[in-house]
């Protein structure tokens, strides 16, 4: 079969970015999951899924499968021979530098446990047709900023702030981030490729909050205090992942990207 995408969660951040950038090489449908519900899209066969869209109550509350779109994707499908991207979180692994793939997995909050427990039953039920990608701190735009977020990016939190133009004062931790663009281009090699399992997406460098927010903006770097801190300081391995693909992107690549939002 040829390559056919499911998108779901058109409205989202990563929904629609992944839409716009995979339209370019694929035949891509994207939707709502209450239209994937109520117009039963899951009748209609794919090669690939990809889920980016989330409930709100999975975010704070104590699992409950009502609130697993993920699980409840999956289950609406009769046929599963399609292969299934899942989205987890960096938060699943207790912060430090270099992390791998095969360390215990030590979740922060209750969104990292409940992104576990979706993923151990993902693998269950599909195996080696499961993709979950564990992915360190996206930047980009959003395209519907009046949209509800179920829960704010770093750049999000960025914006806020820097509407405030006030001085503050900000833990100089180091993350791992991503482009949008990186992600897209992941995702585009791992369908190329046929590729499934579970990998880290990072650029596995240490960037600290300061050097991003200088990337960002000038102007707004001078007006924060930076205070060292290494308390939620991490990087992820990008080996296995890298060693798939083939793809790699650099800090000296995210800081271009970072230049050019404009924000």
């Amino acid at each position: 079969m040829n390559n056919k995408i499911l998108i779901i969660g058109k409205k989202s951040f990563l929904g629609f970015n992944i839409k716009k950038y995979l339209s370019k090489f694929y035949n891509v449908d994207c939707y709502s999951f209450e239209d994937f519900i109520k117009k039963k899209i899951f009748k209609q066969k794919y090669s690939h899924v990809i889920n980016t869209s989330i409930h709100k109550n999975y975010i704070n509350k104590k699992y409950n499968i009502k609130f697993d779109l993920d699980r409840n994707i999956i289950l609406n499908f009769f046929d599963k021979k399609f292969k299934y991207f899942y989205f987890n979180t960096r938060k699943i692994y207790k912060p430090k530098f270099d992390i791998s793939e095969k360390v215990k997995l030590k979740p922060m909050d209750q969104y990292a446990k409940n992104k576990i427990i979706t993923e151990k039953y993902l693998y269950k039920r599909l195996q080696r047709n499961l993709i979950s990608l564990r992915i360190s701190n996206v930047i980009g735009k959003r395209h519907f900023i009046k949209r509800r977020k179920t829960h704010n990016l770093f750049l999000d939190n960025y914006i806020r702030y820097k509407k405030k133009n006030k001085k503050i004062k900000v833990e100089d931790n180091f993350k791992d981030f991503i482009s949008i663009e990186y992600l897209c281009l992941v995702i585009k090699n791992l369908i190329q490729k046929d590729v499934t399992g579970i990998f880290n997406v990072s650029i596995s460098e240490k960037i600290y909050i300061s050097e991003i927010t200088k990337w960002l903006s000038r102007d707004f770097f001078k007006k924060i205090v930076f205070i060292k801190s290494q308390n939620d300081s991490f990087t992820l391995s990008n080996k296995k992942l890298i060693k798939k693909i083939n793809i790699n992107f650099s800090k000296k690549q995210l800081k271009i990207f970072c230049r050019k939002l404009n924000i």
